[in-house]
């Protein structure tokens, strides 16, 4: 017989509380073991890089010469949810990891200043759109706390937001320009690809990624800018007025002519569309592809076009002068008439056997820089995209044809050749801003090699299973977020 007394109900109380204490001290330290190991590793989403078309080799033929560096970008797959596991969930690294990923800290923003007032060498990195928040805000916590990063580049499809004028689609845009500026990340957007509405009456409209085009009127490019610029006040840093120009895949028109005049009357009409909404945004031309050769109607060669551009107005109408290397096999460091041979030897030997400034990050982005103070100019470059591929560690198909290179770089090739051109860049002192190609392209949308789409998972810094590359470290070892920024004259 029990006798349930007030000295024994009291005795009750303290155990429930102790047991109730022990129990979640318990559950709260197996939190932590389960997340430390459990914490998905770097994953980022980018644009498509650039790719060679062909490897050349010998004396080219007139097709060759044509594609010596004819870049191609692929159009991002439609499916946009991370592969094998959700964000929130991603398994741990595996044993055989080549890169091991840091423990997430919240890192203190540096003091702010004017971004169109800091002309000092920065680091952002290109990462894919997700409506979904839930797996944004893994992208976020890596730029910011993980890979401790200031800036970000997000392209916008405006075919595919305003599909019918005036009725613009802000799901993704919502998402990503908010999420970012929330966290204290600096937001550039690459905006372009003319809906089918606003195009040259006649311009082929049926091959979205491969021919599309500028707008007819540079109005309505202009009007959709300032529709992004009042929705998101304050949260958008820097806009590159359109992409790769020189090529037609990314400026067909009726008839079709890659024409410099009119470019710099779309930027024109761009950049006084963004100063009349927010003069401290930085206005980015639109990079070119380091094509090295030219048929004039299709293509054109980067440097002769550069010089048009400039005659043009160009340099008058942009704070900055965009550019884009997507490194190959080339180790940054090399011109491109001086290409050490490599140990193996190179099995894809377009920048042995052809050399041009194309094949070169050096050489493409001096030449560039060269062009601009000729032209008694002080603008800077901002490298809207640059990496170096590598296919070691992925198993899932193969480097399609014409992207070989990417055989020839190892893990570690990438690494230091980002390092590299990192030094470099900051060194040179005409680079101000710069995007690596990519973070999560691979985790998004899968890391197979097959097709045009698994062209880009060769860029990204993480790999199969979620685990980081060694070029994902160098990136943190920089520290970028924990640089004191100054604002220039």
């Amino acid at each position: 017989m029990t006798i349930h007394g007030p000295r024994h109900r009291q005795q009750v109380r303290n155990f429930a509380l102790i047991w109730t204490g022990v129990t979640l001290l318990v559950g709260a330290l197996t939190f932590i073991a389960i997340y430390a190991t459990t914490a998905p590793a770097s994953s980022n989403r980018g644009f498509v890089p650039a790719g060679i078309v062909a490897q050349t080799s010998g004396t080219p033929d007139s097709t060759l010469v044509e594609a010596v560096a004819l870049q191609v970008t692929a159009t991002p797959a439609d499916n946009t949810q991370p592969t094998s596991v959700p964000p929130t969930a991603a398994p741990a690294q595996p044993a055989n990891a080549q890169a091991t990923q840091p423990a997430t800290q919240a890192v203190q923003p540096t003091a702010t200043i004017n971004p169109i007032l800091d002309k000092d060498f920065d680091l952002g990195i290109a990462v894919q759109d997700n409506p979904d928040p839930n797996t944004y805000k893994v992208w976020v916590d890596m730029v910011r706390n993980q890979l401790r990063l200031n800036w970000v580049k997000s392209q916008v499809i405006w075919r595919d937001v305003e599909v019918v004028k005036g009725k613009i689609d802000w799901t993704a845009m919502d998402v990503s320009i908010n999420m970012m500026h929330d966290a204290g990340v600096k937001v550039m957007l690459s905006i372009a690809k003319a809906p089918n509405w606003a195009r040259d009456k006649g311009a082929p409209t049926n091959k979205p990624g491969q021919y599309d085009g500028p707008p007819s009127n540079p109005q309505d490019y202009a009007d959709f800018l300032t529709a992004v610029i009042k929705r998101y006040p304050g949260k958008i840093n820097a806009i590159e007025v359109w992409n790769e120009v020189n090529l037609d895949r990314e400026w067909s028109t009726a008839p079709q002519a890659i024409d410099a005049k009119r470019y710099v009357a779309l930027l024109t009409a761009a950049h006084d569309a963004i100063k009349a909404q927010d003069p401290n945004i930085i206005v980015i031309t639109a990079a070119l592809s380091p094509t090295g050769a030219d048929n004039t109607t299709n293509y054109k060669d980067d440097f002769r076009y550069m010089n048009e551009l400039i005659a043009a107005g160009m340099l008058q109408h942009a704070d900055c002068v965009g550019a884009h290397h997507n490194g190959l096999n080339v180790p940054p460091t090399a011109d491109y008439k001086l290409i050490p041979e490599r140990k193996p030897r190179a099995t894809f030997r377009g920048p042995w056997d052809n050399p041009n400034h194309s094949w070169s990050f050096k050489s493409t982005l001096e030449g560039y820089a060269g062009k601009i103070k000729a032209a008694g100019s002080d603008l800077k470059l901002c490298v809207t995209e640059f990496g170096w591929p590598s296919a070691q560690g992925l198993t899932k198909g193969k480097p399609r044809a014409g992207f070989e290179f990417a055989n020839d770089n190892t893990l570690s090739d990438q690494a230091d050749f980002t390092d590299q051109a990192l030094t470099e860049m900051q060194q040179w002192g005409f680079v101000r801003l710069a995007f690596l190609f990519n973070l999560n392209y691979g985790p998004q949308v899968g890391w197979s090699m097959d097709g045009a789409v698994g062209d880009n998972v060769l860029w990204c810094i993480i790999g199969q299973d979620w685990a980081t590359r060694p070029v994902w470290q160098k990136v943190v070892d920089r520290n970028f977020k924990g640089q004191p920024r100054k604002a220039s004259a």
